[in-house]
């Protein structure tokens, strides 16, 4: 937000003087006989101009170039466009403007540097034009100078509507007029890979227009937080790399962002956010409670497909995500957590309203049984428990059996991917990847040896510990299991081949 903005100008006798400014006195205080009567009071000006003034209109060679400079306090930021204009026609030879805005510290410069200088750039032309700068005031002969607005109230202007509407349309006479808007600033995205798994921030089916691109929207059609991208490019009936190109256009806008693809085979680790979790800071458990439980009726409904619940609930990770329905006639369970429960869903399925599991009797404290008995919540306990049980060389099989061989069966009561999902989001826990590195490969490549053979072994090109598992499973389309018995058979001297995690 803009804080003030000001036409400074540089005067042969009196130096660097601010000639306009808006609000009043945020530069140089006002004299109070020349304030108007509806601003008695006038704030205090945002930064000493006595210190500054040297920078606001600079020697010579940092002129008709964009420069920011900072408060002695660090609490603003003043962005400039200095501009010398030579012509034998002025005092020295040469005529000093300019326009600047005053920002806070903590606000993103980017977007309002094309507003600098197009002010630069339209105040520039029309000094050469018509002297509209050097000008003083109007001569009343000039019937042309009749119809030019002040700079006083330009500069109010512009601030207002920039604040309030982010774009601004002032005509400044009958021939310029000053349009400017203020477009968001987006760091560039990064690049999609075939094995990441796009997951919502928002609402699709609320914000597509019909007049979208069409591969686009085929494509917005597949996410649902399970699909990595091969596959939507699959079922979308796109091309891999136009479907990386659409889901880079709905990174760029913050819309999307990406994840590891789930396995049980695979590893999480805990990061320093999981400190956070366990201090339920803003209400972070509950959060995920909402999010992970399964009800008893939504466990039980026989009409769920895999991938169902995915594409009605779409995860966020900067708000609490969407309540999920607690009818009979509707499953919300995932394509990774419907998998897990088949086909022994029917023997570990928690029991009716009128009864309760065992579990709930246990003193590790398991689920507690809110509402009217239809659903189930695991207490804050035992979901802090879960997500920091997480460990380097345990995958989540093995996370699983060992809560099943203490008393609680996670996947009766728990999403787990949904609960991994949630704590890679949130920052609590991290992928542990999987490389495969061959040292006979790493001395070939080092002493450029190493060149593709026809016909020779499609793994050879990933044992140089720079490529994941889940990129061999997808460009290859292998399971781990099937990349392991591969490795097996892999031409290389015994101990030779390393898998790492990192």
């Amino acid at each position: 937000m803009i804080q003030g903005i000001f036409y400074a100008r540089f005067f042969p006798q009196e130096g660097t003087k601010i000639v306009a400014q808006s609000p009043p006195g945020c530069i140089v205080p006002v004299p109070s006989s020349s304030s108007s009567s509806n601003t008695s009071v006038t704030k205090p000006p945002l930064f000493d101009f006595g210190v500054l003034s040297e920078y606001i209109i600079p020697r010579q060679a940092f002129c008709n170039r964009y420069i920011t400079v900072t408060d002695p306090e660090n609490k603003y930021f003043i962005l400039g466009y200095p501009v010398s204009i030579p012509d034998e026609k002025y005092d020295r030879n040469e005529f000093i403007f300019n326009f600047g805005l005053v920002v806070e510290a903590d606000v993103d410069q980017v977007p309002y540097e094309r507003v600098v200088r197009r002010l630069a750039v339209t105040f520039s032309e029309m000094e050469k034009q018509s002297g509209y700068l050097s000008q003083s005031s109007p001569s009343p002969s000039d019937e042309y100078d009749h119809f030019r607005r002040p700079i006083e109230s330009l500069l109010e202007i512009i601030k207002e509507d920039l604040n309030n509407y982010g774009e601004c349309m002032i005509p400044v006479d009958e021939a310029n007029t000053i349009n400017m808007k203020l477009f968001p600033h987006h760091p560039v995205p990064p690049e999609v890979k075939g094995w990441h798994v796009p997951v919502a921030k928002m609402k699709f089916s609320e914000i597509v227009d019909p007049t979208w691109d069409l591969t686009l929207q085929k494509v917005i059609a597949q996410i649902d937080g399970v699909s990595d991208v091969r596959r939507i490019a699959y079922q979308a009936d796109v091309s891999l790399e136009l479907t990386q190109l659409a889901l880079r256009h709905l990174l760029y806008y913050d819309t999307i962002l990406l994840l590891d693809m789930f396995f049980f085979g695979a590893c999480y680790a805990p990061r320093p956010g999981i400190h956070d979790f366990v201090a339920n800071l803003g209400g972070m458990v509950d959060e995920c409670a909402n999010y992970v439980c399964i009800g008893n009726s939504l466990s039980t409904s026989s009409s769920s497909t895999p991938g169902e619940g995915s594409n009605s609930t779409n995860p966020t990770p900067d708000s609490p995500p969407m309540a999920r329905r607690r009818d009979s006639s509707s499953s919300h369970l995932t394509g990774a957590s419907a998998t897990s429960l088949s086909p022994n869903a029917a023997r570990r399925l928690p029991p009716g309203p009128g009864s309760l599991s065992p579990n709930l009797t246990r003193p590790l404290q398991p689920p507690s049984v809110t509402g009217n008995g239809s659903s189930y919540r695991v207490s804050n306990y035992m979901l802090i428990k879960l997500l920091t049980t997480f460990c380097v060389g345990k995958t989540v099989s093995e996370w699983l059996k060992g809560h099943l061989d203490s008393g609680f069966d996670v996947l009766r009561y728990i999403d787990v991917r949904r609960l991994v999902q949630f704590g890679v989001i949130k920052g609590c826990l991290y992928r542990v990847h999987k490389y495969i590195v061959s040292k006979q490969y790493l001395a070939a490549l080092a002493t450029g040896q190493a060149r593709p053979s026809a016909g020779g072994d499609p793994l050879q090109k990933y044992t140089d510990g720079l490529h994941t598992f889940d990129q061999i499973i997808t460009e290859q389309n292998l399971t781990e299991s099937e990349i392991m018995e591969k490795l097996k058979g892999f031409k290389a001297p015994a101990g030779d081949l390393t898998v790492l995690y990192r």
